[in-house]
C-alpha cells in the first residue's frame, strides 16, 4: 500500500492542448499495408484494436488502455509497457527533440502506433503477440492523479497485469519492455513478483531517481526532470517532485519508495545499457548486477538508447528472448552470451557485442594513479608524491585543473572508477566538484565518443557536493564508494577534507601513446544529447578550490583495469 508522504500535486499541460483524440471506447481493424504516420513503416498485418478499454484498479479508479492484437487472437502472450507519456498524442516523440536525424532513429523504424520509448505494436502483433498500451492513472481519460514511480504506480501496473492475463485471448503470460521511464517501471513491477509477469526487458533505466538523476553526488538538479514532467498532459495533476524535494532534500523513505528491490526480481531479465547515458548508465548496470534471477542477460551498446531500442536487429534479438519465455519456442536464446559488451575507443573503431561471462569482468583489477605536481606540470603517476603540495583554481575558472599520463600500451578500463581527493575551500563552506576523464590522441587532441550524429560524450565522470561526502562504510569499496546523502556536513575554515567521488561505470580503450587526462573543475561539462539547450546545473561554488596532494595527502584516481 502506498505510504502517505503528504504528496503535493502540480498542474500538467491541459489535455485539450494535446493531440489526444478524446475518449473513444471502440474496436476496429487496421488493415495490412496501411501507413499510420508519414514516413512510418507500413503495417505488416491486420491488427485488431480495442481503444480506450476500461480497467478498474483495486481502489475503484478506472484507467484506459489500447489493445493491439491479431484478428481472432487465441493464446496470445502480452507485451506491456508502462509510463505517463500518453498512449495517443504524447508531447514526446523522436521529432520533439529537434535533432535533424531524429536522434538517429529512422522514420521507418517506427509504425506510428507506438508511444514514446515504447514498442511498435504492429511488429509484435505480426509475430503472434498482443500489445497493451496504457494511459496510467491521471493520464488521458484515466482517472486519478499522476504519481512518479512509487508504490502506487507499481500497484496499478500489478492490477493491469492481473486483468490482462485473465483475458480470453491471452495465454496467461506477460512480458514488459521499453526504455528509460519504461525500464524503471519494469524493475518495480518485477520486484512485486506478479505470477503472470514472465519476463522483463528493460532498456536503459536508472534505479534511483534521487541518486541517479535529481541529486547525483548530492548536487541537486531538477532541470531535466522538470522538462520531462512539465510536458505531461493531464486535467488532474502530477506529483510535484520539485515541491516534494523541499520537504525531502536528502535520501529518505520518500525517495526509497520510488526504487525497486532489485534482489526480489527472480524472473528472466534482458537488460540493456550504454556507457554514455547521462541518467541511466549506473542504474542499468546496477540492475543487472543485483537482479537475483540466474536467467539474466546484459547488452551494453555504443549508441543512444532510442537508436538502440528501435534498431531492427535489436528488435529481432529481443523477440528471440520473448519467444523463448512467453511462447515456449525452443530457439537458441539460451546460447546468447550472458554479457555482450561494447568497449568505446574514441578516435578508432569501438568493440561491439564482445561476449563476456559476467559483469564486473572476471579479469578486472584496480590501477591506482596518484595526482602529482612535477615542477608545475600536473601528472598522474604510479607512485605517490613524497612532498606535500597544493593545487588551486578559482571557481570562476571553468576549466579547473588537468592531470595527465601517457598510456604506454593498449589498455582497457572497464567498470567503476573513483577519485579520492583532499580538498579545502577558500571563501566558502562547501564545494561542488566535477571530475572528468578525457582521452587525448597521440597528437594531444581531445577525442570523444559519438552518441548521436554531431553530438558527443566527454567520458567517465563523477561529481560531489562536499557537504554530502559521508560514505556508507558497509557498502563502499575503493572502486565504488557509496554516498549516504542523508545530511550535510559543511567545511570549516582551513579544514582539509578527505572525499571520495564515485564515477559511473564506463568501458573505454586507450591505444599505445594516447593520453589519459583527469580534469577537475567547478562546473558540469556534460551536454544531454536529447536536450542540449538545458541550462547548466546551478552550483553553490564561490571562492577557490584547493586540492592537496603528496605526503599524507595521497589524492588518487582509481581505474578498473582489464588484466590481460
Amino acid at each position: 500500500m502506498q505510504k502517505n508522504f503528504g504528496f503535493k500535486f502540480t498542474n500538467g499541460v491541459p489535455l485539450e492542448k494535446s493531440m489526444y483524440p478524446g475518449l473513444n471506447e471502440s474496436s476496429y481493424i487496421f488493415k495490412k499495408g496501411s501507413v499510420q504516420k508519414e514516413g512510418a513503416l507500413p503495417l505488416s498485418c491486420d491488427i485488431f484494436v480495442e481503444q480506450d478499454t476500461p480497467v478498474k484498479l483495486r481502489d475503484d479508479i478506472t484507467i484506459r488502455v489500447d489493445i493491439y492484437r491479431p484478428v481472432n487472437a487465441v493464446n496470445c502472450p502480452v507485451i506491456l509497457w508502462y509510463a505517463p507519456y500518453g498512449k495517443r498524442g504524447s508531447f514526446f516523440n523522436m521529432d520533439t527533440f529537434g535533432h535533424p536525424t531524429r536522434m538517429d532513429v529512422q522514420r521507418n523504424w517506427e509504425d506510428g502506433l507506438n508511444s514514446f520509448e515504447a514498442p511498435n505494436p504492429s511488429y509484435w502483433v505480426a509475430h503472434g503477440y498482443a500489445v497493451i498500451s496504457p494511459d496510467p492513472r491521471g493520464v488521458g481519460s484515466s482517472e486519478g492523479y499522476i504519481y512518479t514511480w512509487s508504490t502506487q504506480q507499481t500497484e496499478d501496473e500489478f492490477d493491469l497485469i492481473e486483468w490482462a492475463a485473465a483475458q480470453s485471448w491471452c495465454n496467461g503470460k506477460v512480458g514488459t519492455t521499453g526504455t528509460s521511464y519504461l525500464a524503471m517501471t519494469q524493475y518495480a513491477i518485477a520486484a512485486a513478483q506478479h505470477p503472470h509477469l514472465t519476463a522483463i526487458a528493460p532498456g536503459e533505466g536508472s534505479t534511483s531517481l534521487f541518486n541517479d538523476s535529481i541529486a547525483k553526488g548530492g548536487i541537486k538538479d531538477l532541470n531535466f526532470f522538470s522538462a520531462m514532467t512539465n510536458a505531461l498532459y493531464t486535467n488532474t495533476g502530477i506529483e510535484g517532485v520539485g515541491s516534494m524535494i523541499q520537504e525531502h532534500p536528502y535520501y529518505d523513505e520518500y525517495w526509497k519508495d520510488k526504487e525497486a528491490d532489485l534482489s526480489a526480481i527472480q524472473i528472466p531479465s534482458y537488460v540493456v545499457a550504454s556507457w554514455t547515458n547521462v541518467i541511466h548508465t549506473a542504474g542499468s548496470i546496477k540492475a543487472f548486477e543485483q537482479i537475483s534471477s540466474k536467467e539474466k542477460w546484459l547488452r551494453v551498446n555504443n549508441t543512444h538508447e532510442w537508436h538502440d531500442y528501435y534498431s531492427p536487429e535489436n528488435v529481432e534479438d529481443l523477440r528471440k528472448f520473448f519467444d523463448y519465455y512467453l511462447k515456449g519456442i525452443k530457439n537458441d536464446w539460451l546460447s546468447t552470451p550472458k554479457v555482450r559488451l561494447s568497449v568505446l575507443n574514441p578516435g578508432h573503431e569501438d568493440i561491439v557485442n564482445r561476449a563476456e561471462e559476467s559483469f564486473p569482468l572476471r579479469n578486472q583489477g584496480q590501477k591506482t594513479l596518484y595526482l602529482s605536481d612535477d615542477k608545475g606540470q600536473l601528472t598522474l603517476k604510479d607512485i605517490p608524491q613524497k612532498n606535500e603540495s597544493a593545487i588551486c583554481y578559482d571557481t570562476n575558472n571553468i576549466d579547473g585543473v588537468r592531470f595527465t599520463i601517457k598510456i604506454a600500451e593498449v589498455t582497457e578500463f572497464i567498470g567503476n572508477y573513483s577519485l579520492k581527493l583532499y580538498v579545502e575551500s577558500e571563501g566558502n563552506n562547501d564545494m561542488d566538484i566535477y571530475a572528468y576523464i578525457r582521452k587525448r590522441d597521440i597528437h594531444g587532441n581531445i577525442v570523444e565518443t559519438k552518441t548521436v550524429t554531431d553530438r558527443t560524450f566527454v567520458g567517465p565522470n563523477g561529481q560531489l557536493r562536499v557537504s554530502c561526502r559521508e560514505l556508507d562504510s558497509k557498502l563502499s569499496t575503493p572502486l565504488e564508494p557509496i554516498l549516504k546523502i542523508t545530511g550535510e556536513k559543511n567545511l570549516k575554515e582551513h579544514e582539509i577534507a578527505e572525499i571520495e567521488i564515485p564515477f559511473w561505470p564506463y568501458g573505454m580503450k586507450w591505444e599505445a601513446d594516447e593520453i589519459l587526462e583527469l580534469q577537475i573543475c567547478p562546473i558540469e561539462k556534460i551536454s544531454r544529447p536529447e536536450l542540449p539547450q538545458l541550462p547548466p546545473v546551478k552550483t553553490l561554488n564561490k571562492g577557490k578550490h584547493i586540492i592537496h596532494i603528496g605526503g599524507q595527502y595521497d589524492s588518487q584516481l582509481r581505474l578498473p583495469i582489464i588484466i590481460k
